[in-house]
Formats: structure tokens, sequence, C-alpha cells
């Protein structure tokens, strides 16, 4: 049987035959689908973590425990396993475990553009990289294989173009792999120095064992065209770009194991051929590898050192050839940059916060990101996630240095994000007596990645019932007495709060609390916010005077009348958050039933 797949849907589909017991992710695009599909097999269990290494944790627990486990997470997540992840690699395995990382070339929606090749070779953990969805299951299947036979955690690393580009794959059965028996063994998983001094030593074996595995798997080829004298080495969806680009005037060394290096077979590859080229993204992990192995080739010293190596890059930059494209006259070209959404809880707070020029605004990931922008300009900064509440604690500490310095800092980060890692931030917080006014942007969901549970939601991963984590009382738990919980589209309310909570002088705490415009209510949201979104918007002509103000609140569904020179509301877009009418003057926006 045979289906059309992307390539996160592959992989839970990999997990699915290669009879995973247990699966835990935390979500972040270009990841996410991949736990969203696990989900569906019930003969996996699926768990969406707090955060990745909670998430990486919990499967290494399953793997001593005897189960086949898989982590997954975007690139960044990564950094915040890596902690677990380069030990994993010292104690080994006992059901297999595998850890997708999923990276971003050209930061389509990530901080950075880290490339996670590099943890294979620091953690010196075997990796795999498909190029498509049906290597993106195949390689799934075998990574459990390869984890189990050498006692290793396996990295798979995916790319935007592969976790969401679709492909044939040819479906296979599940393999219904027994738990294996689970026995103390405090040398093999108790990392102690004394006990991983001698882990360490292993592990050199191990990645010895591994190179000669890398000569032998499939997943490693050659594709040999004649009358050539030009040969590339590519790995991931760069094998396709080439091949795309050179077409048969090259022939291809396909790396889809490629750590550790298969060296004999980069070594007879290389020595048939004039010129070698190399594409990867975004590193020159194997350039630099060539280089040690005494090859001469080209790569990034000729391809820009960030962003994706397409054809079109391929062909500008190796082969002086730029293809001919459809000429537009580019000032007529209107940007569109992301705004939040038609009735988005954050609106309302932003509008109000963006007043108070004289504050550091400290900010976070996730749609509330978006606040640094016009016309809110609510945000100062954004690093990573959770470290709103610390970034914003460290500033505050040392505008309190500075003589006469007044600036006040507010932090901001959402609920996921709360419970990710702004909890030991705001822990920090109390902890060090800072002044600093927190926010929780509570929108009952993980918005920003396509609307899944967390623990404030009160459903796990599979849509069952689960204990519904209370921030407000998280919050009082660690010690924070000013604490109050407001509905952000209410601008008085926000307003008055954000006065009053500037003035203390201790840690306090906002919590904006309604739902995301586009969730779907559970039977609890329908309980505590009933009424919400049963109304809209409506522009009384007598009474506008085509001020615009209310286009400062940012809302896409106002817009003016050209002709009219009255302002519109579309009723399609609008869910009656009722922003716009609290900035009117002139009351001219009113509420019609929806």
């Amino acid at each position: 049987m045979k289906q059309l797949f992307t390539g996160n849907e592959a992989i839970a589909r990999g997990a699915y035959e290669a009879g995973v017991h247990f699966a835990a992710a935390y979500p972040g695009t270009p990841s996410t689908e991949i736990l969203e599909n696990i989900s569906n097999y019930a003969e996996i269990c699926a768990e969406w973590a707090s955060n990745e290494k909670v998430a990486l944790e919990s499967v290494i627990g399953a793997s001593i425990a005897g189960g086949r486990a898989m982590a997954s997470m975007k690139h960044v997540g990564l950094n915040v396993a890596a902690d677990p992840f380069f030990t994993f690699a010292y104690s080994g395995v006992n059901g297999g475990a595998v850890i997708i990382t999923a990276d971003e070339p050209g930061q389509h929606s990530a901080q950075n553009e880290q490339d996670n090749r590099n943890y294979a070779k620091a953690a010196k953990v075997p990796m795999f990289e498909p190029a498509n969805s049906q290597e993106c299951k195949d390689m799934v299947v075998e990574a459990y294989r390869v984890s189990e036979k050498f006692d290793c955690p396996v990295l798979i690393r995916m790319t935007t173009r592969v976790c969401h580009g679709k492909s044939i794959v040819t479906l296979g059965q599940r393999e219904e792999v027994e738990i294996k028996d689970y026995q103390k063994n405090v040398k093999k998983y108790c990392c102690v120095p004394a006990n991983a001094k001698l882990l360490r030593k292993n592990l050199e074996e191990k990645i010895k064992n591994l190179k000669e595995y890398a000569e032998k798997t499939p997943f490693n080829f050659a594709e040999e065209n004649d009358n050539t004298t030009i040969g590339v080495i590519a790995s991931g969806a760069c094998y396709h770009y080439a091949k795309e680009a050179f077409g048969e005037n090259a022939s291809y060394l396909k790396l889809g194991f490629s750590f550790p290096f298969p060296d004999d077979m980069i070594s007879d590859f290389c020595r048939k051929y004039k010129k070698i080229y190399v594409v990867e993204e975004n590193d020159p992990l194997i350039e630099e590898h060539l280089l040690q192995l005494g090859f001469a080739c080209h790569g990034k010293d000729l391809l820009p050192k960030y962003g994706e190596m397409t054809p079109d890059v391929i062909r500008k930059y190796f082969l002086q050839q730029e293809a001919d494209l459809i000429d537009y006259r580019k000032e007529s070209v209107v940007d569109r940059p992301p705004a939040l959404c038609a009735g988005c809880p954050h609106r309302g707070f932003f509008y109000e916060l963006g007043k108070h020029q004289d504050v550091m605004v400290s900010g976070d990931i996730g749609c509330y990101s978006l606040g640094f922008a016009k016309p809110y300009n609510a945000m100062d900064l954004l690093i990573c996630m959770g470290g709103g509440f610390s970034i914003g604690h460290g500033a505050q500490k040392v505008f309190q240095m500075r003589k006469g310095e007044t600036k006040r800092v507010v932090s901001v980060l959402g609920d996921s994000t709360f419970f990710h890692s702004g909890i030991t931030s705001l822990i920090d917080v109390v902890y060090n007596n800072s002044n600093t006014v927190s926010v929780i942007l509570d929108n009952r969901i993980t918005g920003m990645t396509g609307h899944q549970d967390n623990p404030g939601t009160g459903y796990n991963a599979k849509g069952e019932s689960s204990a519904m984590m209370d921030i407000e009382k998280i919050v009082r738990a660690l010690g924070i007495s000013h604490v109050r919980t407001i509905n952000p589209n209410g601008l008085k309310e926000v307003r008055e709060t954000l006065d009053t909570f500037l003035k203390l002088e201790e840690p306090s705490v906002v919590i904006t609390k309604w739902p995301c415009a586009l969730k779907k209510f559970s039977k609890e949201d329908k309980e505590q916010f009933a009424g919400a979104f049963t109304k809209k918007m409506k522009v009384n002509e007598e009474k506008c005077i085509g001020c615009k103000l209310c286009m400062k609140c940012g809302c896409p569904a106002t817009h003016m009348d050209a002709q009219k020179k009255k302002m519109r509301i579309d009723a399609i877009q609008c869910v009656g958050c009722g922003v716009c009418s609290q900035v009117c003057p002139k009351e001219a926006i009113e509420w019609e039933e929806a």
C-alpha cells in the first residue's frame, strides 16, 4: 500500500512500524506534526511534555525500562534537551531510542539557524539524514535496529522542507516488539564519575563499530553517471537540490547515515572525479571532513554560509547560472508582515503596554512575539524560550544600580511557555526579590504551533482529560502575593493593572486570561467563558468620522472605505473582542449579534 505523506507523517508511520511503545515531544515548528500523528496510533503512548528536556528524559526512562521510545523537537529544542542527550550517549539504551531534531535552514519560524549535525559529532551519537518521506519512514525503522545493535541513542536530522514536503511512501506492517526485561545495572545507568569514565571509553568503541556500519548501510550510496568529471556529495534534502541543479552532468554520493562518516566510501568517490562539490545545510561539516581526508573540494567557500541550498542557489554559485524569472514592478508589491489574528487576546494588552514607552519589555517565544511590531512597539528584546522573565530580571537589577535610573521592566510570556521553562525563570525573580512586572498571557492553548494542549488546558496529547494546572495558584505557591488575573480585552482593566503594578517594589504577576480566537472550546472553556465570541462589531457610519484611531489596535478585520472615508469591519474575521470599540473616540463601533 502506498500513501502521500509529509516527512513528519512518515516519521510517525516509521515509529508505528518499528513497534515504538512510547513517544514524547514539545511542539515546535517544523517538528510539531510528528507527535500529533503518533498520537493517532493506539499502540503508542504519546505525550506532550512540558519541555524538550523533560520529553527526552521520559524517553530515556522508557528506553531503560525496555521499551522502544522516541523524542521529537525543533532544532532549538535540542539545546534545552542537551544535558540528558550527551549523557544518554554514554549510558546507551535498553529498548531502542531515537531523537528527532527538525532544523530550520532559512529561519522560517525560529530565532536562529543552528546546525544540529554538530550535536551528533559533539555527543558522539550516530545520525541519519532523510531526504524524502520514504526515507523518513525507512530510516526510523532502521534507526531502532541500529540503536539496539550498537547500544546507543540515534539522532535523525530533519529540515523544514523534508518535514513539510510530501512524497509517496510504501507502507509496511507494524513489528510488535516485545518490551525488553529490565535488569538493574548501576555501572551502565548511574553516570557518576567512576562509572562514566568507563562508559566514555566504551563510547569510542561504539563509534568505531558504527563507522563500519556507515560503510555498508544502503542509506549511503554512490550514483555515478558516465562521462562526467564532477562529483557531488550531499546529505538530506540537498541531495535532491543538487540533482535538480546538476542533472546528469555530475555523479553523486548521498550520505543518508552521515555520522560517523564512511571514510572509505568518501575516499573512493573523491578519487574518481576531478572536481568535488559539497552541498549541505548549514555548516560545512562534510566539507571540513573531506579536507581532513586530504581531498580538495568546493562548498561553503562558494556557497552562502546560511540559508537553504536550493537548486537556484546551487546554480548561481557553483554553475554561474541564473534562471529566467518573470519580471514585475517590485515597487507595486505591498509588504504583508505577520499580524495577530482578529480577536487575538494579546491585542488589548499590547495596545495598552505600548503606551508605556518608558519601560523595557522583555519578550519570549510565541504568537505574542509580534508585540514588538507596529502598531504596538511593545517589546524590546526576545532571546529564547522561557527567558522572558529571567532576562527581564537581570535587566531590572542593572537599572537599579544606576544612580537616578527609574526605568522599569515588564516581562512577558505565554501559558505554554510558562509551563515549558517560565516557572524556573519566575522562581529566579522571586528568590532574588526583583520588582519586575511579570505577565503571563494565558490564551488557554499552545497557539503558535497549531493548538496543542498543555498542562493548563486539562487535556493530554491523546485528547484525554488530565489535571488542569491553575497558573494563578502556581504563581502564589512560588511566594508572590501581588497577583491579578484580568481579561485582556478590557482596556481599562489592563491600563489600571499596569499602572498599579508598575508602582510596586516587590515581585508581581499579571495573568491575562482569555481563549485564543481560533481555539476549539473545551467543556471547561464553555463554562468559564460563556458568551465569548457570540457577538461581532459593526461601524455606525453616522458617528464615524474616519479618524482611523481604531486601526491603531492593529486588528486585520478593520479597514478604511476609501470612497466613503468611513471605517469598515470585516464580519467574517471579527469575533467581537470589543477592543476597537474602546479605542473609538466617537463610540461609532457598536455590538451586534453574531
